[in-house]
């Protein structure tokens, strides 16, 4: 049955051998080719057979659905305990289990076994604003809420949403529903809507700002991640300026649940020389993405507060479903 489930599913795999090819494992892409959890699934599985973590290559498994959730039902429901199969996951993942997306599946019932690459969350101002720092704006926010809106390109509860209220959080403020927030269609009209001055403040990722940022139209006041990220070392981090806040839009992997302690260990690892790889480098460099590398149990908890933290917001928010 389960053969038969993921033959109808599947729409593509990595390499094009025959029907009695040998694979080391199996990725599942949980959307079409094409996109962040396709790359994630080919690019990692490619890169474990030729630096030789893996001795067969690995079958990529296209299973488009629900925003990720019939990949994520069909791990829970049928494979619960197959140490062979590791899925494609990112920030999405973690943020619709958080706010019930996934119909009544939690964030526990797989393990997030690493994350070795990311797109770095940002905040952002119009070059000419008032707020020359992340603290200008927190304080502007503490003392007169409604004084500050945010535009972003997601809806409201989404990633881009969340953003700044998780630095809010950290700056003592808990009346996050008083904080205006615009979601638009994507991060260019999110940047116009600030530079144009109908919003003080924009919230994305820094592969969307990057050549407004070079044209001189707005200024990054924090990135969302451990350190600076190389290529933009006068960007200050929101953790500098006070406000210990990690929000990226990470790549990497869940296994199902019930693998035992060492097959999970063993996917940390083999994930790890993936992220060491100069293979690895260069896929990050030709795709925008920064160094973030989280594997095994680091990774497990920074999903576990991750999770909590939007749950929390989310419910707040209403946006719970």
């Amino acid at each position: 049955m389960k053969k038969t489930l993921l033959g109808a599913i599947a729409t593509s795999a990595l390499f094009a051998f025959s029907g009695t090819a040998s694979y080391a494992a199996e990725c599942i892409a949980p959307a079409n080719p094409g996109g962040g959890w396709d790359f994630t699934c080919r690019q990692i599985g490619k890169i474990l057979y030729d630096i030789d973590a893996v001795d067969s290559p690995v079958q990529v498994t296209n299973m488009p659905g629900a925003g990720g959730g019939l990949a994520y039902n069909h791990v829970v429901t049928e494979r619960a305990d197959d140490a062979d199969l590791i899925i494609a996951a990112s920030s999405a993942t973690t943020t619709r289990l958080a706010q019930n997306a996934y119909a009544g599946m939690t964030a526990d019932q797989v393990r997030f076994v690493g994350a070795i690459g990311a797109d770095p969350g940002i905040i952002a101002v119009a070059a000419d604003s008032e707020y020359q720092s992340l603290n200008d704006l927190v304080d502007a926010i503490l003392a007169e809420p409604g004084s500050v809106a945010f535009a972003g390109g997601s809806a409201v509860g989404g990633f881009d949403h969340l953003k700044p209220l998780m630095v809010l959080k950290e700056a003592g403020f808990t009346d996050i529903g008083s904080v205006k927030y615009i979601g638009v269609d994507g991060g260019a009209d999110a940047i116009t809507q600030t530079v144009g001055g109908f919003t003080q403040a924009m919230t994305g990722d820094m592969s969307e700002v990057v050549s407004f940022l070079e044209n001189g139209d707005i200024r990054v006041i924090a990135v969302l991640t451990d350190e600076r990220v190389p290529g933009f070392d006068d960007i200050p981090t929101a953790t500098e300026q006070g406000y210990p806040v990690v929000a990226v839009n990470w790549r990497g992997l869940y296994v199902p649940k019930d693998i035992s302690d060492a097959q999970f260990d063993e996917w940390a690892g083999k994930l790890q020389q993936v992220a060491d790889s100069p293979e690895w480098a260069q896929a990050m460099a030709d795709n925008g993405l920064a160094p973030f590398t989280k594997v095994g149990g680091d990774f497990q908890s920074y999903v576990d507060g991750l999770v909590s933290d939007i749950a929390s917001m989310s419910a707040e928010l209403g946006v719970t479903q």
